[in-house]
């Protein structure tokens, strides 16, 4: 079974929470205009001071999406459920 990572973008201060919801947004719409779909997009408040936008990308096409989106950092992804 392929792993999956999570590409994750910071955000932090008092807007981090609205500003990761807009980045969502913004991921959303890039994958809407390049016809991709991926299991999870979304954005997490971890603090009233920080907050997190993320997509779960395959990790052979976690270069690819590296590059061209340019996220903070990645770490590999586990499942609710798992």
């Amino acid at each position: 079974m392929m792993r999956k990572i999570k590409l994750i973008w910071d955000f932090r201060g008092e807007a981090a929470a609205k500003t990761a919801e807009h980045h969502d947004i913004h991921l959303n719409e890039y994958l809407e205009k390049e016809n991709i779909v991926l299991e999870k997009t979304g954005f997490e408040v971890i603090n009233e001071m920080h907050a997190i936008a993320f997509i779960v990308v395959d990790e052979n096409d976690m270069i690819t999406f590296r590059d061209i989106l340019k996220p903070h950092r990645g770490e590999v992804f586990q499942a609710e459920n798992q």
